[in-house]
C-alpha cells in the first residue's frame, strides 16, 4: 500500500464510486424485493448495451411498478416492453420482456419470490435464471456484497482490469486494504466504470494528482 494507491482508490470512490443499484434507485438491503431489483438489474447490465441505458431500463421497469417478482409476473408482455422502451433499452426488450416474465414466475415457483433462499448457493443457482450467465452472477454478486458479506470481497476479472488500468493492485486483499469495507461496493462500481471508460481512468488519476 503506498499513499500514491490510497489516493487513487479515494479519488475513484469520489468520481464514480456510485454502486449501479444506487444509481438505478435500488435501498439495497437483504430483504426480497431489493435483491429481485438487483437481479433485473443485473440481468439488463449484462447484455451488451451500454449501462446508463440498463440502468434507466431498469428504473423504468420499477417507477413502473414492476419491484418484486409477483408484480412482474403478473404484468403483461407489453408492458415490459413498454417499460424497457421508456427506459431506451430496445435492441433486446422484446427477448428481454419474455426473460423477466419467466424468470419471475420461476423464483416464485421454486423459491417464493425470496433469493435469500439461494444465499448459499447463489453462484450457481442464479444461473437458473433465464438471461443470467456468468456476467450476470458477477454483477449480482458485486452489487450484494455490502448486505451478503460471506460473498465479499468479490472482485471479478471486470474490475480487475479496472485496477490495471489505474495501477491499482488486482488481488482483492490488495485493493480491500485501500479503502474502508463499507466501501468496498463503491470501489468495485468505480473500478468496473473506468474499465470500460479510458477518459474516466484518466480523470480518476488526474484527480488523485490534485
Amino acid at each position: 500500500m503506498t499513499a500514491r494507491t490510497e489516493r487513487t482508490a479515494r479519488a475513484l470512490i469520489d468520481r464514480c464510486g456510485e454502486t449501479y443499484a444506487a444509481q438505478a434507485g435500488i435501498r439495497l438491503r437483504d430483504t426480497p424485493a431489493p435483491l429481485y431489483q438487483t437481479l433485473v438489474l443485473a440481468h439488463l447490465l449484462s447484455a451488451r448495451i451500454k449501462a446508463d441505458v440498463s440502468v434507466g431500463a431498469a428504473r423504468a421497469l420499477f417507477d413502473a411498478g414492476l419491484r418484486t417478482p409477483r408484480a412482474m409476473a403478473e404484468a403483461t408482455w407489453q408492458q415490459r416492453v413498454d417499460a424497457l422502451g421508456v427506459g431506451h433499452y430496445r435492441r433486446y426488450d422484446e427477448r428481454t420482456a419474455t426473460q423477466l416474465g419467466d424468470g419471475a414466475r420461476m423464483l416464485l415457483e421454486r423459491y417464493g419470490g425470496d433469493l435469500r433462499r439461494i444465499r448459499d448457493e447463489a453462484p450457481e443457482r442464479l444461473r437458473e435464471y433465464p438471461g443470467i450467465g456468468p456476467t450476470g452472477v458477477d454483477i449480482f454478486l458485486r452489487e450484494v456484497q455490502a448486505v451478503w458479506p460471506e460473498y465479499a470481497p468479490y472482485i471479478d476479472e471486470r474490475a480487475k482490469e479496472g485496477a490495471s488500468r489505474l495501477g491499482l493492485p488486482r488481488s482483492p486483499r490488495g485493493l480491500t486494504g485501500l479503502v474502508r469495507d463499507r466501501d468496498v461496493p463503491r470501489l468495485t462500481a468505480g473500478l468496473v466504470r473506468v474499465s470500460l471508460d479510458r477518459k474516466l481512468a484518466a480523470d480518476v488519476t488526474e484527480l488523485a494528482r490534485a
